[in-house]
């Protein structure tokens, strides 16, 4: 997708979603005071980093405690307010503003932390090639119920074979992909299965 389609798309995915955005984001401060933000360090294309937002759906400091950044089926660190944003994937619409300041673009790869890039062999390292994404092909052929590698692969399968129509046929399945999970694994699906 081109950049101006990107700003044009998120600018009115901005417009249209902020009723909602206003309402979650009152029900995140009323559950326990905290921040409505979650940000955090992601990396983008050509292995940039990047600060990635969205709701916060976790207790204040999460990644610092349990598993850490892991996050599995029933993680008591998840607030209630917080299981219904990652169920309905509310909690990621924030990342339209990282789409129109050009960390993002809205479909590719899912960004991932830079743990995860220091793992990736050379192959993997394609997906980097290309802006992360609000939602990819890996996201609409499994989630994260798919194994770590297989996510991988699809998303360096979209670096080689993006196209207008491979973009469109992502954005026509993201809206039956967002009911399909978000877990996978006593790891949540973060690092590789062993």
């Amino acid at each position: 997708m081109n950049r101006a389609a990107d700003i044009a798309l998120a600018g009115l995915g901005l417009v249209v979603v902020s009723p909602l955005l206003g309402a979650a984001a009152l029900a995140v401060k009323l559950e326990d005071g905290g921040p409505v933000l979650f940000r955090q360090t992601r990396v983008g294309k050509d292995g940039v980093d990047f600060e990635l937002v969205k709701l916060r759906t976790m207790v204040e400091g999460a990644e610092r405690i349990g598993a850490g950044y892991a996050v599995d089926r029933g993680d008591a660190r998840i607030t209630r307010v917080g299981r219904i944003l990652r169920r309905t994937s509310i909690d990621e619409l924030p990342q339209l503003w990282n789409v129109i300041r050009g960390d993002m673009s809205l479909i590719g790869p899912r960004p991932t932390l830079r743990y995860q890039v220091e793992r990736y062999t050379e192959r993997q390292r394609r997906r980097l090639e290309v802006p992360p994404g609000l939602t990819g092909w890996a996201q609409v052929k499994g989630r994260a119920t798919l194994p770590w590698a297989d996510r991988i692969e699809l998303d360096v399968w979209y670096v080689e074979h993006r196209s207008a129509r491979v973009d469109l046929e992502i954005l026509v399945r993201t809206p039956l992909a967002l009911f399909a999970g978000t877990y996978k694994g006593r790891r949540g699906g973060w690092q590789p299965e062993e």
